[in-house]
């Protein structure tokens, strides 16, 4: 009986770490993502660029992390002193006994005060 507790507990511990090497890459990723896609609002909420250079500054940075990431799933507008700059993408994680997609929508939203701009 301790042999198998022995067994199962090593192959969890297996299965955490094997779990922790697959996923920890993906989620650093999608923060690093995130914070540019922050950043850049923070940036262009005064900024002159339009709709268009903002996205392909995001998509830049999602091909430089990897990130599976096409202009579609891309949006940029401005509306009425706010810039909104929105994502949604998924990627997939290879996990051998089940194989699953990772969803996730990064946005930021960025107000110009009254009376700026």
């Amino acid at each position: 009986m301790k042999m198998l507790k022995a067994i199962l507990g090593i192959a969890f511990l297996v299965l955490v770490v094997y779990g922790g090497y697959l996923l920890l890459p993906t989620y650093l990723a999608v923060y690093e993502f995130e914070d540019a896609i922050k950043e850049e609002a923070k940036l262009n909420a005064y900024g002159s660029r339009n709709e268009i250079e903002i996205r392909d500054t995001i998509l830049r940075k999602a091909h430089e992390l990897q990130i599976p990431l096409t202009a579609d799933h891309v949006s940029v507008r401005r509306d009425s002193g706010e810039l909104v700059i929105t994502a949604d993408y998924a990627m997939h994680v290879d996990f051998v006994p089940y194989p699953f997609d990772l969803n996730f929508h990064p946005s930021s939203r960025m107000r110009r005060f009254s009376g700026v701009g």
